[in-house]
């Protein structure tokens, strides 16, 4: 039975657009394409990203294939609802003590724009909130990265602050955006 048999339509990880996958050593070749795309890289990264190549991508990615926690982080790819990959999510900074998490999320270059990282967002913070019962999802990016700024926006999170001078990028400082969001927030904005 290949992928495109199966029947996803109860399946949690996927949402209108996307579904989550667990990450696997097959990916490398995906990440190191994705590496070469350097202005987009640099924002997610926040810095220009040392060369690599497909074989460290894949000793590296190791640690989080099958969806393991590594680092603090659990890292999905995102896929569209025809099994192609766009991008990749991590769920991250979970404080069980406060209820609070994050996430990254990135897009590739060629996908951007159609809904994707929204849609990858909604499902990981209906998992956050409605299963692991975490109450409030924490977020920040780079002042100049308007399409996060736009994101964020979409979801439904509120402004909650700006730390000026956060990082170095491009030969100058930039502030980072802080968003938060509630369950509260988040059930009123989901759809019924």
């Amino acid at each position: 039975m290949s992928g495109h048999d199966l029947d996803y339509s109860r399946y949690f990880w996927q949402g209108d657009k996307v579904r989550l996958r667990p990450l696997s050593v097959d990916d490398a070749e995906h990440a190191f394409a994705s590496s070469l795309d350097s202005p987009s890289r640099q924002l997610l990264q926040l810095g220009i990203e040392l060369p690599t190549s497909v074989e460290e991508l894949r000793t590296s990615l190791l640690k989080w294939v099958g969806c393991k926690e590594a680092d603090g982080a659990v890292v999905f790819m995102v896929e569209n609802l025809d099994g192609e990959t766009v991008g990749g999510i991590s769920l991250h900074s979970r404080d069980r003590k406060n209820g609070i998490f994050s996430f990254g999320v990135v897009t590739d270059r060629e996908h951007q724009g159609k809904g994707f990282a929204e849609d990858a967002v909604r499902v990981l913070l209906r998992y956050g909130f409605r299963e692991r019962r975490f109450q409030k999802c924490n977020s920040a990016c780079i002042a100049t990265n308007e399409a996060s700024i736009r994101l964020h926006e979409k979801l439904g999170f509120s402004h909650e602050g700006r730390v000026r001078r956060r990082w170095f990028l491009n030969g100058e400082y930039c502030d980072d955006v802080l968003f938060g969001l509630t369950r509260e927030e988040f059930d009123a904005g989901e759809k019924v």
